[in-house]
């Protein structure tokens, strides 16, 4: 076991190495194909003079070669990094150093640290809603195969899955919010200095997530227990005399979890700064949204630095995946 997580770390280890070297090539390289210098994109709102540009070239090292450029940034990753612009200011961007905004005056670093929390609040409260949820009425639905709740559980999946963010969004603004009032005008709170406000700031948007992707995971829950509830194992589980809660639970629901546990993995880590539209429509200063405003404002060293963090959030799901295969189902071995 051990071993396994050794070798899916190095795995992960790669994989983001050749993520972050293809993403960096894609930013210094894409700008010189449209022949725009990519020293513009790493200044304040004042474009510089041509003196300038070709200083600022200089002092990041666009005139240097590919493979160069990006160990100098991948080492300021590690150790730190001194940057600075046409006004001949040097900014040092302590480690872990992602990059310097310019166009912001803050180190990028300083900018995820800020909104990740918001990420992490998003992710975490509609994660479990929507797990949960998802669980119990696709296995209800399973067990009562044909039954009015089966026929109205999965009619309303159907319409949930249907429905995006921005439609269901709104519609809960509108309710809870502005008609009935049970949620007074408030911003993002830390859960640890305000838990309250934390509280009344997040559930909404747990609430639009999990709506539509609770309705997902009852429609897969439900196939993969009828699946299961008809395997020869669970037919000799039911034959020794087992209970029903047991040959349900423990033999049924147990063994059709593998294929939950996966898209759950990646749905957690696509959803650390990928809930753009979620962001937006509550008004919540997470990735998603400094991300867009990076890209309005072309702020290149923030989206970067965004895109390296979220491939890391999806590496790491997809190895706790592979690892909680072996604690979920007990037909996976890593011997």
């Amino acid at each position: 076991m051990i071993r396994y997580v050794i070798r899916r770390s190095i795995g992960g280890l790669l994989v983001l190495l050749v993520t972050s070297f293809v993403t960096f090539f894609i930013f210094q390289v894409g700008p010189k194909i449209a022949h725009v210098s990519p020293a513009l994109f790493y200044v304040g709102k004042i474009p510089p003079t041509e003196a300038g540009q070709k200083l600022i070239e200089h002092r990041f090292g666009f005139d240097l070669p590919l493979w160069k450029q990006y160990f100098n940034w991948a080492h300021g990753i590690i150790f730190g990094r001194d940057l600075g612009d046409d006004t001949g200011a040097v900014v040092h961007c302590a480690k872990p150093c992602l990059g310097y905004s310019f166009r912001q005056q803050l180190p990028v670093t300083h900018m995820i640290r800020e909104a990740l929390p918001v990420e992490l609040s998003i992710a975490f409260g509609a994660s479990v809603l929507w797990l949960v949820g998802g669980l119990v009425i696709g296995s209800i639905s399973a067990l009562k195969r044909g039954s009015f709740f089966d026929r109205a559980a999965m009619t309303m999946a159907l319409a949930a899955v249907s429905l995006p963010i921005f439609f269901t969004g709104p519609i809960l603004l509108l309710i809870f919010k502005y008609k009935l009032e049970w949620l007074p005008d408030t911003h993002y709170e830390s859960v640890f200095s305000h838990p309250v406000q934390w509280f009344k700031s997040m559930i909404l948007a747990w609430l639009a997530l999990a709506f539509i992707f609770a309705a997902l995971y009852a429609r897969l829950t439900r196939a993969n227990m009828l699946e299961t509830m008809s395997e020869d194992y669970v037919r000799t589980a039911r034959a020794k005399g087992l209970s029903r809660r047991t040959v349900v639970i423990k033999h049924g629901l147990r063994a059709a979890l593998t294929p939950i546990v996966t898209i759950f993995g990646l749905d957690l880590g696509q959803l650390i700064g990928n809930a753009v539209i979620t962001e937006s429509v509550f008004n919540l200063p997470g990735l998603g949204l400094i991300s867009i405003r990076a890209i309005n404002s072309q702020d290149l060293p923030v989206i970067l630095g965004v895109t390296l963090v979220a491939t890391f959030a999806v590496v790491v799901a997809n190895i706790l995946v592979d690892i909680g295969y072996a604690f979920v189902d007990p037909r996976v071995s890593y011997s």
